[in-house]
């Protein structure tokens, strides 16, 4: 299985401390050797490193980890192989333009018989079951919507979609379009919201420990998504099987179907999660 991290938050953000603890767990504290990849949204667009090799071994993983890029929307992958060959164009995470925004997307799991779902407009480049997952969603958001349409509308449609593709095995997910971060639980996925008054920090996976107060100013808010907790000294809350977080800012959402009286579904709702720094 592979590992993922994701970054939220409502003032451009350095997330090296975060990104450290990744690289290791690829090939070294994990056993996520077959590459890696990291996206920082700028705008609307995105600066993304990817290579096929182990990251605990990568210079460029380590130039990464020595320099501050500051972005408000993070995407990063360690991979361990199940479908596909280890290869550049297997490496997560893909990104592709719709409706002028560069959509980004990383996964982690198995997917049985989504090769066999159609595409139209997207297409994979390599051969993972995660790429052409992401072209499908793509391809069945433009078919709904030629033009942008309103966060709501994608709101809703991102976690019909997700709830698919939960049905074909494990769907661990990230997935953004420069100004919202979705996250779908299929197994393990887990989460903490940074914000006044800051604590310190201690890795996992090495000893850097950061004070976040020395770090950050009063009215910041980071929410960082992981498949695993980064962290030993801070509380990260567990997401549900089958719940999609949606994360503007830093605020987290979840987004969850409403019953109806005749016990149907409803196009699912957001949540607003109960946290120090509001919502």
């Amino acid at each position: 299985m592979c590992e993922l991290l994701g970054m939220s938050a409502n003032v451009p953000t350095d997330i090296r401390f975060s990104f450290a603890a990744l690289a290791r767990r690829g090939g070294e504290t994990g056993p996520h050797a077959d590459g890696w990849g990291i996206s920082f949204y700028e705008g609307r667009g995105a600066r993304a490193f990817h290579e096929p090799e182990p990251s605990a071994q990568s210079e460029l993983a380590r130039l990464l980890r020595r320099t501050p890029i500051k972005s408000r929307i993070v995407i990063a992958h360690v991979r361990k192989a199940n479908r596909g060959r280890v290869n550049l164009e297997n490496t997560h995470p893909f990104s592709r333009e719709l409706w002028g925004r560069r959509w980004t997307f990383a996964h982690n799991g198995q997917l049985k018989g989504v090769k066999k779902w159609p595409l139209t407009w997207f297409k994979p480049v390599g051969s993972t079951d995660s790429e052409h997952a992401f072209c499908w969603m793509l391809d069945q958001l433009q078919q709904r919507w030629p033009d942008l349409p309103s966060p709501t509308r994608i709101d809703r449609a991102v976690a019909d979609l997700c709830a698919e593709l939960h049905g074909l095995g494990v769907f661990n997910m990230l997935l953004s379009d420069s100004r919202t971060l979705y996250a779908h639980c299929g197994k393990r996925l887990c989460y903490l919201t940074r914000c006044a008054p800051f604590g310190t920090a201690t890795l996992v996976d090495e000893d850097w420990r950061v004070d976040f107060a020395q770090e950050t100013g009063a009215k910041d808010v980071v929410t960082v998504i992981a498949t695993k907790a980064l962290t030993r000294d801070e509380c990260w809350i567990d997401v549900e099987r089958g719940h999609v977080l949606s994360l503007r800012d830093g605020a987290v959402r979840i987004l969850k179907p409403a019953p109806t009286k005749a016990g149907g579904a409803k196009p699912p709702r957001a949540t607003c999660v109960p946290s120090p720094c509001g919502c």
